[in-house]
């Protein structure tokens, strides 16, 4: 016997190897193996079983990696139609389908959670002895008797500046317990919810539940488009077509666009359903994700809830898909091949498994509510609101700047007083972070940008850094000008939600404030931490980037103000309105969810822009039919396929030579109703010392464009100096 084996490393063909007599019992399609390549050993994917082989002395198996199959025949062929598709190679398809700790078979670390032992007045009294003489130990106690319930041993240590062994010798003295928890439960361990029943549903609910459940009963493929306004009912409604789903013993995957969505979502899941839950994501660990992987494959969780890579779960016998806020730009991976998205495998593995997909969303991408015009999907509509919608106000900031206002407008500040002292909660969004956004010299205005990238360096005031948000790369303020090289004082501009943050506590002193961007959320579980405390009304203001804006539900948000929302609308891409269309209108649907009548107040420099009209007035219809004509006029999706080809190498010259000459080769080999723009530099030209360029293809068919470039990459006609990058349907053409 014979196995043909796609390996792990990019060989570009998948080789034979023969089955010892001993591992035949063991090896079956879909294992994961360890096989001989040349002096070393290398992991790879049984593809097919044969009873011959063309190689005269194939090498043996060594060993099986995994016990059965690690994909389902429907992951295969998925990952078959991904190759092709997104123009890679099938072994990097199987390396983002398989996680790495699948692959290695990474057993899982051990998580503790820390919980007081004693009662609070009895830790307060150790407290006051350890101060002196076990300072770290004290510190610990202290931080501990601030919580509810407790902390992850790993979180504590880090809160308290102590390693784990003062931790250790708190729980040798009886005060501290350590808990072992399942490596899913960090995410909304230590959290309270309550049982709930189904919801009676209104009737436009009752009609899309119904079409969804047809499908499901009829095991037939079916993609369904829910355009529900925020706040209509969508997830009442996934959460009873889950339930039918389940009691028909059909598997269910749920994606989520972000880790914040995530927690809340199994939150509101097990508040309904008695059933376990896989929770996937990017944040967990390698022996985490082996050890969800096996619980999928093996059938002991039905239901999947993760991010964007959840799409490849393991989970037999799937029946329903749902993609929440399936407009997210975090859906697509854009730094990696094969550059998927995840809506769109996700809608094919349907297809494959004879699923229904249910794409949920407020502001859908315009390529869908195109489809659900179409009837490429089936479009199930819930136009009202289960609560009055919001009233919006829209500011124009030219005349406030004229008053001396330059952040925030007197109504916001109005506004911000008003809902505060009635105990509600306000949500302000910028999306930009940091403190100033623009550092320049005071001699000869140069702007201060990254020595290894062509990009404005960031102040931070807290770290008192410049930084680099593509790079990471940090520096302190200069006192000389490294361009006119004398000795200057800086000049910032431009605010970010650091300086927000610091103006809304010297102007409201008594209000509590949080801030949520990539800057407070960098550790694991400090999202989730904020969001927690914000949702149980520890704080009465949130300030945040577009995180902030992704489907979160706060019942006490009765306020939502957009700092500025005009900065998407000067970006030179195609889909720039759309993306500030719908960020408007999913942080407009945060205020006024439960109790209060909420109110938005949009500050902008051009209130009478069409967009912005759009958005205040939550018409997505409006929007639609003006972006719609607009992309029609100029041909772009969904009246055409893009792709975009990033050329990348250290010496510029090479680099533009390279690309110029790839689009000349490209446009002359395609046919007639192809178009290749001319290569340019690409937004950031100069990204970690790389110059990169760009050209994008326009047509009607993907699978042309690639054959195009694919036959000229045969022919070796370009410098293997310079990396090409192709992105498959790019959410962005800069």
């Amino acid at each position: 016997m014979f196995a043909e084996v796609i390996l792990e490393l990019s060989v570009q063909k998948r080789l034979d190897y023969a089955i010892p007599n001993e591992l035949q019992p063991y090896i079956h399609v879909g294992s994961w193996v360890e096989v001989p390549l040349r002096n070393r050993t290398s992991r790879g994917y049984v593809a097919s079983i044969k009873n011959t082989s063309s190689v005269t002395k194939a090498l043996p198996i060594q060993k099986p990696l995994s016990e059965g199959p690690v994909l389902t025949d429907d992951l295969f062929q998925l990952a078959l139609w991904m190759a092709e598709y997104y123009s890679a190679p099938l072994e990097k398809v199987l390396r983002n389908m398989l996680p790495a700790g699948v692959r290695r078979a990474t057993k899982p670390r051990h998580q503790y959670f820390v919980s007081r032992a004693k009662t609070r007045g009895l830790l307060a009294e150790e407290y006051k002895i350890l101060v002196s003489k076990a300072p770290m130990q004290a510190k610990v106690i202290e931080i501990l008797l601030k919580t509810q319930k407790g902390m992850l041993l790993t979180q504590l240590a880090e809160a308290a500046g102590c390693s784990s062994q003062a931790i250790t010798a708190l729980v040798n003295k009886g005060l501290l317990t350590l808990t072992s928890v399942k490596t899913d439960q960090p995410i909304i361990y230590g959290e309270t919810y309550f049982v709930t029943r189904p919801k009676t549903l209104r009737e436009e609910q009752k009609n899309a539940l119904n079409a969804i459940l047809s499908s499901l009963e009829n095991n037939t493929f079916s993609a369904k488009l829910l355009f529900g306004v925020t706040g209509s009912g969508k997830t009442e409604v996934y959460l009873q077509a889950i339930t039918r789903a389940l009691e028909m013993g059909k598997g269910v995957l749920m994606l989520v666009p972000e880790i914040a969505l995530t927690a809340q979502t199994i939150l509101r899941f097990k508040s309904r359903l008695s059933v376990p839950i896989a929770v996937l994501h990017h944040r967990l660990s390698d022996g985490e994700r082996f050890e969800r992987w096996n619980e999928i494959r093996q059938g002991k969780c039905r239901i999947v809830i993760g991010a964007r890579s959840a799409v490849f779960s393991p989970i037999p016998n799937l029946g329903l898909i749902i993609v929440d806020e399936e407009h997210e730009s975090s859906y697509k991976q854009t730094d990696d091949s094969p550059t998927y998205h995840a809506r769109d495998v996700a809608i094919m593995r349907a297809k494959l498994c004879n699923a229904c997909i249910v794409l949920g969303s407020a502001t859908p991408a315009l390529e869908s509510y195109h489809n659900a015009q179409t009837k490429k999907y089936e479009l199930l509509t819930l136009a009202k609101r289960c609560t009055d919608p919001p009233t919006v106000h829209v500011v124009d900031m030219a005349r406030e700047r004229d008053k001396g206002n330059f952040l925030f407008s007197d109504l916001l500040l109005k506004k911000i007083e008003e809902r505060a002292l009635k105990g509600e909660q306000i949500i302000l969004l910028l999306n930009r972070r940091g403190y100033y956004t623009t550092c320049l010299c005071n001699r000869c205005q140069e702007v201060i940008k990254c020595k290894h990238c062509d990009n404005t360096l960031t102040f931070h005031k807290s770290q008192n850094l410049l930084s680099c948000h593509l790079c990471g790369c940090d520096v302190t303020p200069p006192r000389t000008c490294p361009y006119c090289h004398q000795e200057t004082l800086i000049k910032f501009k431009g605010l970010g939600t650091e300086k927000v943050e610091s103006a809304l506590r010297a102007i409201f002193p008594t209000l509590r404030v949080l801030r949520t961007d990539a800057d407070t959320t960098r550790h694991k579980g400090s999202l989730g931490q904020i969001l927690h405390a914000f949702r149980t009304g520890k704080a009465d203001i949130m300030v945040g980037t577009q995180m902030i804006a992704k489907g979160l539900h706060f019942p006490d948000v009765s306020l939502v103000g957009i700092i500025n929302c005009d900065t998407g609308l000067n970006i030179p891409d195609f889909r720039s309105q759309e993306s500030t269309f719908q960020l408007i209108t999913q942080v407009s649907g945060r205020s006024g969810r439960e109790y209060a009548q909420g109110e938005v107040v949009i500050q902008t420099n051009h209130p009478t822009h069409p967009i912005i009209q759009a958005a205040s007035a939550q018409d997505y219809e409006a929007f639609y039919q003006e972006e719609i004509a607009i992309r029609k006029m100029f041909n772009f999706p969904p009246f055409c396929r893009i792709v975009k080809f990033t050329f990348q190498g250290t010496c510029e010259k090479t680099v533009a030579q390279t690309a110029h000459h790839f689009a000349d080769l490209v446009q002359r080999i395609l046919p007639n109703n192809f178009f290749c723009h001319p290569a340019t530099p690409c937004a950031h030209t100069k990204v970690k010392d790389a110059f990169r360029y760009q050209c994008l293809v326009r047509g009607p068919s993907v699978k042309t464009i690639t054959a195009a470039t694919e036959t000229l990459e045969k022919e070796k006609r370009f410098t293997s100096s310079v990396h090409r990058f192709v992105d498959i349907d790019p959410l962005s053409t800069i």
